[in-house]
């Protein structure tokens, strides 16, 4: 696949029409469009990668661990010049790049394959034990889980291992749209909290809100941000 830029100078609004083109899974259409607003923030302001340094040892990383459900990641991907933004009419085929779950051999900018499971966290939490065995401080790791995948085991056990390890290159975004199916006592960002974490909860539509989040300090600490999209009924 080749890389070009799809726009000159990308806009929010052009990511629905973007993902407009994209049919043939409208069941998990509602866990894309929920996770839109903050990967929005993050590819146009936050995060430190772009096509040219997809493989540059000093990027930030970003893992999609909401793999299911991936349009809105591939919107913004296309809007950010990643790939053309023709690949995604194919979206789903069987010829085509762009899976119901990202493959990170596939498509440009992935950093891991996920799916319905979602892994990424326990995945980011080795990437920053990695990056910090090598020496280089400066990128730093995201990843995007929702609120449901925390019941994993595999979650929880990053969760309680990156707050006393120190992993403060560590981000999670944690979108909340109420589908876990345990609640948690004071919620999911007291979860976080107890487990030595950087904590804020924001209206995940909230661009101003989600980007101060973002870029808080947290020294000496991984950071979790709980952004709130409530699901539609």
């Amino acid at each position: 696949m080749t890389n070009s830029t799809a726009a000159p100078t990308p806009t929010y609004r052009e990511l629905h029409r973007l993902m407009s083109l994209m049919t043939g899974d409208e069941k998990h259409g509602p866990a894309a469009t929920s996770t839109l607003d903050a990967l929005w923030v993050l590819y146009d302001r936050v995060l430190r990668v772009t096509p040219e340094t997809v493989d540059a040892p000093g990027r930030d990383r970003f893992l999609l661990s909401k793999g299911h459900g991936p349009m809105a990641y591939y919107a913004v991907l296309a809007a950010h010049g990643f790939f053309d933004e023709e690949l995604l009419a194919g979206f789903g085929s069987y010829d085509s790049p762009l899976g119901h779950h990202p493959d990170r051999l596939l498509v440009p900018g992935a950093e891991i394959g996920s799916g319905s499971l979602g892994h990424g966290l326990p995945l980011a939490v080795g990437t920053a034990l990695g990056l910090r065995a090598q020496g280089l401080t400066g990128p730093r790791v995201w990843v995007l889980t929702g609120d449901a995948e925390l019941d994993e085991g595999s979650n929880h056990e990053a969760i309680a291992y990156a707050g006393p390890a120190g992993l403060d290159q560590l981000h999670t975004v944690v979108i909340d749209n109420a589908s876990a199916s345990y609640g948690r006592p004071g919620g999911i960002a007291a979860r976080f909290a107890t487990a030595g974490w950087s904590v804020a909860s924001v209206d995940g539509r909230d661009h101003e809100a989600l980007y101060d989040a973002f870029t808080a300090p947290h020294p000496g600490q991984p950071r979790a941000v709980v952004a709130r999209v409530p699901a539609k009924r």
